[in-house]
């Protein structure tokens, strides 16, 4: 863990890409969002925007083969709390990503859920290629509680 002199603290994490790990990003979110004071409601939020975020890169970016890696890096600052979520897998054409957040529920296709869900628990998405161009990259962004800007 780094704590960055405006008061941020940046955890980094490489698991494989298998479901097994996923239970690893939520217990290094938790342990994190308490430096924060995070409020409940906005850790369970985390928690199940970062599952389905790292989920997609277990499931998805890897094929068959399921060999690769996930890589999240979570910082929290004073007023906000930001996840990238990376593979290197095959990634997907971005220019077709869904206008989510405005689309019923009846109509959105199984693979499209957990991007909804995303979008509905967080206040920011971007969505975009991986590391060095291969792969997919979530960044995730939530809004803090001026409650939450305190340091314990």
């Amino acid at each position: 863990m780094q704590k960055n002199g405006d008061g941020s603290y940046v955890v980094s994490l490489v698991i494989p890409a298998e479901p097994r790990w996923l239970a690893l990003s939520r217990l290094v979110l938790s342990g994190l969002c308490q430096l924060g004071r995070v409020d409940e409601e906005t850790l369970a939020d985390l928690k199940l925007a970062v599952t389905e975020a790292c989920s997609n890169s277990v499931r998805h970016a890897y094929g068959e083969d399921g060999s690769g890696w996930v890589e999240v890096r979570y910082e929290l600052r004073p007023d906000e709390f930001c996840v990238v979520v990376a593979d290197g897998g095959q990634g997907f054409r971005f220019d077709r990503v869904p206008e989510l957040a405005a689309r019923p529920d009846e109509e959105l296709r199984e693979d499209e859920m957990g991007l909804a869900i995303i979008h509905a628990l967080v206040d920011d998405v971007e969505i975009g290629a991986g590391p060095e161009g291969q792969g997919t990259r979530l960044r995730l962004r939530k809004d803090l509680a001026p409650a939450a800007a305190g340091r314990a």
